[in-house]
């Protein structure tokens, strides 16, 4: 389970990228309950999600030229460069070049093979997220693609992920965890198959909640869209996908048990 005891290859961050940073502010703070808190005068308009003091993700206007609102997915490295490196000998794309953040830390931006955009934290005065696994906290990362075995060669290849096959409804799904601690417990996120041609190449947030039903209401009151409606996946939970006002998507899920 995702926590914030960071290992090579965590999640350690999360991060929107936004036209309009209060309107989507005002948003998530109606849909999930967060506040918004400036990271600086010299940070370029970023700021920081929080709940209930903790910083939980980052949000921030667009920078890249024609680029799409989107949470991006970071992923703790202990070396930024080297990890840009291996990026591109294992056939992805380095779309940002590694580069410090204040006395924050230094990060990257990437897309793999399979053209799934992600980001890399290397840690310094900010390790990451302050509140993981918590209601309105991320709990699991999900990659979506059209090749699974490829796209985890290649992120192995990366940060030494392992990964197990299980059995769902529908699907063989395979469970990600970081090279160190035992595979259960270091379980962070996963990998699926492309369920259609029109379903984008991309890595999936999920946060917890306490109801996804209620947030799901919240969502469409606020002006966001339900792509998929609440559910419940056996053995896992209720999950339910959506897209905020301007269309950067993300998950949440309500555990089972």
């Amino acid at each position: 389970m995702l926590s914030t005891d960071f290992m090579t290859g965590s999640p350690n961050w999360i991060d929107l990228g936004s036209p309009d940073t209060a309107a989507s502010a005002a948003f998530y703070a109606e849909v999930l309950g967060w506040d918004v808190q400036s990271a600086g005068p010299d940070a370029g308009g970023y700021g920081l999600f929080r709940k209930d003091g903790k910083s939980v993700a980052g949000i921030g206007p667009l920078t890249e030229e024609n680029a799409s609102p989107a949470w991006t997915v970071y992923f703790q490295s202990p070396d930024a460069d080297a990890t840009a490196k291996a990026v591109e000998q294992g056939g992805g794309r380095v779309r940002r070049a590694p580069f410090d953040v204040m006395n924050a830390g230094r990060m990257g931006q990437f897309t793999d093979p399979g053209g799934a955009d992600f980001a890399i934290w290397q840690p310094a005065a900010v390790k990451g997220l302050e509140l993981a696994s918590e209601p309105g906290a991320l709990f699991w990362a999900e990659l979506h693609t059209g090749d699974p075995a490829a796209a985890h060669a290649f992120y192995r290849g990366l940060f030494g992920w392992r990964s197990l096959e299980v059995e769902i409804p529908g699907m063989t799904y395979t469970v990600l965890s970081t090279a160190e601690g035992s595979q259960e417990d270091a379980s962070f996120g996963g990998v699926v198959p492309l369920r259609e041609d029109a379903e984008e190449t991309r890595w999936m947030p999920y946060l917890l909640v306490e109801d996804a039903d209620t947030v799901a209401a919240r969502v469409r009151e606020c002006g966001g869209t339900v792509l998929v409606p609440p559910e419940d996946i056996p053995q896992v939970g209720r999950i339910a996908w959506f897209a905020d006002p301007f269309g950067a998507a993300f998950a949440v899920i309500r555990p089972q048990g």
